[in-house]
């Protein structure tokens, strides 16, 4: 999505400061956020569908809240459409249901547990289709310049750029028809790019950027 939602991030709003010491919360609240965030599930949410949720955000509501604090409004909108609780529940923080609606409380786990749970549930991106793909490794690409109205995982700087295919993925869903709730594999690539190509202040350097792209967003060069 362009705009402030778009994945490559945007530009003029400082610097970013990086703290080695710092906690990885700044509020108690923040944990318990990313907490819920990894144990609760809604039926069919994979990421792209979630991050589509979180693009709906209204820039300046999404500027001015703390990064957990976007987390829980997406989290929340996904499980009050999931059922889980009200937006009447939300906003009073306090439940409706009885107790013996909640069901058994969840056991304490371990991390290798949760990464375990976390495998055993995961959504399956990866798939088949019949067409066989269309790039080969090593075959000089150049992307699409046209953005797209909501979710997608060609970030705006990299549009309208020449690149090199690393490599080849297989096939995967595809992230712009994902967040619709539409399941649809293409053939996803590694496609290298020059960093000079990417930005032109950048013409001196040695650096190179991959990026993982979908069929869709690629053109020959």
């Amino acid at each position: 999505m362009d705009g402030i939602h778009d994945l490559g991030g945007k530009e003029g709003y400082g610097p970013i400061e990086i703290d080695d010491d710092e906690s990885p919360f700044h509020e108690e609240w923040e944990g318990r956020e990313w907490g819920i965030a990894q144990c609760a599930r809604a039926p069919g949410i994979t990421i792209d569908w979630w991050r589509h949720c979180r693009e709906l955000i209204m820039p300046g509501d999404y500027l001015g809240r703390p990064y957990f604090d976007s987390w829980a409004q997406t989290d929340f909108s996904i499980y009050a459409e999931a059922g889980y609780f009200s937006e009447e529940e939300i906003s009073s923080g306090k439940s409706r249901s009885k107790k013996s609606d909640y069901g058994k409380p969840a056991a304490a786990m371990t991390l290798k547990q949760v990464l375990r749970e976390d495998h055993d549930h995961a959504v399956r991106f990866d798939g088949e289709i019949e067409t066989p793909p269309v790039f080969a490794v090593g075959q000089q690409v150049k992307t699409s310049r046209h953005g797209n109205s909501g979710h997608t995982r060609l970030p705006q700087y990299a549009r309208d750029r020449n690149g090199t295919v690393h490599a080849y993925h297989g096939a995967h869903l595809f992230p712009d028809l994902s967040a619709q709730g539409v399941e649809i594999h293409q053939h996803c690539y590694s496609i290298m790019f020059e960093a000079a190509e990417l930005w032109p202040e950048a013409r001196w350097s040695q650096d190179k950027v991959y990026l993982d792209l979908w069929e869709s967003y690629l053109a020959e060069a």
